[in-house]
């Protein structure tokens, strides 16, 4: 079958560079001959593949035989952490070119309480501006408003306008937190097509990006081929109403919620991302560029079927195929590039699969931790009435109707319930969380507290934060497309490989841990640019090249 990529770089990429046979071949990657440059690279690729564990880069990385086979060969750090607490996307994202941790972003999580929001709706998405007329947390108006530091491509920029920065995912907050505040084209899927801010014109690359995945999806697709190493993962599992396991993305003509969670949505960002450098001309201006580029698939996979089964494995096996056929373009293009690869969060299978493999301990939280039932408890308790707790992930609100004279009570009653609940590691306060300080040491041996310190803004977190036990899943009960997820403080949601590569570059593997706010100053030292006062240290790549730490 015809790798998907090669199929929509033909309708994408302009007709004198249709897509390479080296892409549509897919041959092994070239091995690393020639030093690399000492110049700086005319092109940063940052991709972040979302849910990218360590622990599924460690279970598949010697199957790989294409893309990231080629990252395998330069510098490869496969504990890299998130080393916050809330190992969700948002706040993930905002590590990666910012080199600042959450506390500084001022992106804690995926959606967060603001119970002064100018709206009904008082939960606030991340990637949205909630003073938008008719919005909620759903039906939002995208925006960086939330992002409180820049980006690497926003540093490149103040210290060369001719840089170009240009960010392309699968999801609004990828793009977004990647991208930054000043942007030449950011690019996302939403819904049922790629779009960006309200009244941005569609470049032509987009434009025929969008023709060709319309296309794409108009039409039904048939069941993907099977890897030999994924065969004995595609056994049929039953979880609730649904079995999953050996799905192989056949999907019916028009269904858009299949595509979004198939291999065919990373073909499509990759396509379009490969559109863009060439309409562009990203690489051969006078100053460094920069391409972010948020693989959003494999998250939307993780959470419908596990990470543990068939469709993760086939997912794995085409994402591979899909950034060789894009590097092997950007080769045909002869454009001087470098790539690092990361994740924004790590993630855990399914509890009823794993209890299935020799992992009895794994539960789904029970009802009895919600903020619902803890609310209504202690305000049955005080005499409260209505809701008195509101909850946005693991962070707990005390609602604006509870009388000022109460809050304290509710508080205390609240975390002595929660404390006393099995499945509840701790429960941390405001006060708590404030005083814990970042340390020097590796992050697998912060604390609970430090973790939660990295994700915190007293701004907009809550009241207290619950922190449930490890193999505890926060779902109650799996549903289409919700049968696994992420978010923890433990060690495999917060682990994440980070690779670099460029052509030359000698390879290496560093087992001890490294951050993901180490990418920001490292990508900066490649490109000699200084910066200063960001969380992160240079890593130094390559004594021989231009990516020297100083």
């Amino acid at each position: 079958m015809k790798p998907l990529l090669a199929a929509l770089l033909a309708s994408i990429a302009l007709p004198l560079t249709t897509a390479p046979a080296a892409a549509q071949e897919a041959p092994p990657p070239p091995a690393a001959i020639a030093p690399a440059p000492r110049t700086p690279p005319k092109l940063i690729v940052a991709i972040s593949v979302d849910q990218f564990s360590a622990d599924l880069f460690a279970q598949y990385r010697n199957h790989f035989s294409d893309g990231f086979a080629r990252l395998l060969q330069g510098a490869v750090f496969p504990a890299g952490y998130q080393s916050h607490a809330a190992t969700e996307t948002c706040p993930g994202h905002s590590t990666i070119l910012t080199g600042m941790r959450p506390n500084r972003t001022g992106i804690v999580a995926n959606t967060w309480i603001n119970q002064k929001a100018p709206r009904e709706d008082k939960q606030v998405y991340c990637a949205e501006d909630e003073s938008a007329p008719g919005t909620d947390h759903n039906k939002y108006k995208p925006s960086d408003l939330h992002l409180k530091v820049p980006t690497l491509g926003e540093m490149m920029k103040a210290a060369n306008p001719a840089s170009r920065v240009v960010s392309v995912a699968g999801k609004d907050r990828a793009a977004i937190m990647m991208g930054g505040h000043k942007i030449d084209e950011l690019w996302f899927w939403r819904d049922t097509d790629f779009v960006s801010y309200e009244g941005r014109p569609v470049p032509p690359a987009v434009q025929r990006g969008r023709d060709a995945v319309a296309r794409l999806i108009a039409a039904p697709q048939e069941p993907l081929p099977v890897p030999g190493f994924c065969r004995p993962l595609m056994q049929p599992f039953r979880v609730g109403t649904q079995t999953i396991g050996d799905g192989r993305f056949a999907r019916a003509a028009g269904d858009m919620r299949a595509f979004r969670a198939s291999p065919a949505l990373d073909g499509a960002v990759f396509a379009i991302a490969a559109g863009l450098i060439q309409d562009m001309k990203l690489g051969q201006g006078t100053a460094p560029d920069l391409i972010a580029i948020g693989a959003s698939a494999t998250d939307y996979v993780g959470h419908a079927y596990g990470p543990g089964g068939g469709e993760t494995c086939l997912q794995m096996a085409e994402l591979d195929r899909t950034i060789g056929g894009f590097l092997a373009t950007l080769d045909s293009w002869n454009i001087d590039y470098e790539v690092v690869l990361t994740a924004d969060h790590g993630g855990h299978d399914m509890t009823e699969r794993q209890q299935q493999r020799a992992m009895p301990m794994e539960q789904r939280v029970s009802v009895d931790v919600s903020s619902k039932a803890v609310g209504e408890a202690v305000g049955k308790q005080l005499g409260i009435p209505g809701p008195i707790l509101l909850a946005s992930e693991g962070d707990i609100y005390v609602s604006d109707s509870v009388p000022p004279a109460k809050r304290a009570a509710v508080i205390a009653e609240s975390i002595k319930r929660l404390r006393a609940m099995p499945q509840v590691a701790t429960v941390l306060t405001r006060d708590e969380i404030a005083a814990a300080t970042i340390p020097q040491t590796p992050p697998e041996t912060w604390t609970l507290a430090q973790r939660a310190h990295a994700s915190y803004d007293p701004a907009v977190s809550g009241d207290f934060l619950v922190l449930l036990k490890p193999r505890v899943t926060g779902i109650v009960a799996p549903g289409p497309g919700y049968v696994a997820t992420h978010g923890s403080p433990w060690d495999y949601d917060r682990r994440v490989p980070i690779l670099f590569w460029r052509k030359g570059m000698s390879g290496f593997e560093q087992s001890q841990s490294v951050e993901t706010v180490d990418i920001a100053p490292t990508l900066a030292a490649t490109i000699n640019l200084p910066v200063r006062g960001l969380d992160g240290r240079c890593l130094d790549l390559d004594s021989g090249a231009a990516n020297t730490c100083r």
